[in-house]
């Protein structure tokens, strides 16, 4: 019999304690009962019936769908030519919009919140619009360094300098050179960030709350009603990020082939 060495039993530990969690949560969603007994009493799916069967709960992941990926389209939109501008005509600039990007990480979802309420509550503006505005700006290191990163491993100032010789303008060079070599790396970060922003809850709920119920306000709201429905929404989750980090996976190993390749 082989012996298991330090490492591999390590590694399993750790995969145990992680995703030990996940298969508790998901055995109490389909659980009938669950209160005495070590494993439960009967498993159902009326649990993800009744959830899948709420307006609310449908209209509430069609929210957070919705503001994620249009947020997401947005960054990608604003950012790839602003990062190609920078890397491609001004890269003496790279480390000081690196360092302004990575600024936002110091700023506490609770205390942008609040200094947000406090400049627009006033103005008139619509406070979903404001979050989509925060959101983007949260999503600028991921976008960033990304992007950049993509840029750099195809080499895109020279192949600008190529399409340059080969008659294309800038614009058209841009669009039909560098956007198709990138488009992995692009890919890979939109996917990143509507991932972390479907999951986002500090920021909605203190500025829009109940006015514009997200998944992640759903399933708070549910917490102290149902925990077999909070497990089921958990679950419902996880198999969406699932499906996000396989499609990582395979377009970064794309990515990856293909410069082999080249």
């Amino acid at each position: 019999m082989k012996r298991l060495n330090l490492p591999t039993l390590s590694f399993a530990l750790v995969m145990i304690y992680l995703f030990l969690p996940v298969a508790a949560t998901a055995l109490y969603s389909l659980a009938t009962e669950w209160n005495s007994t070590v494993l439960p009493e009967g498993l159902t799916v009326k649990w993800f019936a009744e959830l899948y069967s709420d307006s609310r709960f449908l209209q509430a992941f069609a929210r957070s769908f919705l503001l994620s990926g249009l947020t997401t389209i947005a960054g990608i939109l604003i950012m790839v030519p602003a990062i190609f501008s920078i890397v491609v005509y001004a890269p003496k600039l790279e480390r000081l919009v690196q360092l302004l990007v990575m600024l936002t990480y110091a700023l506490p979802g609770v205390i942008l919140a609040v200094g947000l309420i406090r400049t627009y509550a006033g103005l008139g503006i619509p406070m979903i619009l404001i979050a989509a505005g925060a959101y983007l700006v949260g999503l600028l290191p991921f976008l960033y360094q990304g992007i950049r990163n993509s840029l750099h491993t195809v080499q895109a100032h020279s192949l600008m300098e190529a399409a340059e010789l080969l008659g294309a303008g800038r614009w058209r060079a841009f669009l039909r050179v560098i956007v198709p070599n990138i488009m992995p790396g692009i890919l890979v970060s939109a996917l990143l960030s509507f991932s972390i922003l479907f999951g986002e809850f500090v920021l909605i709920n203190i500025l829009v709350g109940g006015r514009y119920e997200t998944l992640q306000i759903y399933l708070y709201n549910k917490l102290s009603k149902s925990g077999h429905i909070a497990s089921a929404i958990t679950v419902t989750y996880f198999i969406l990020m699932a499906v996000i980090t396989g499609l990582i996976v395979k377009f970064t190993r794309g990515g990856s082939a293909q410069k082999e390749v080249s």
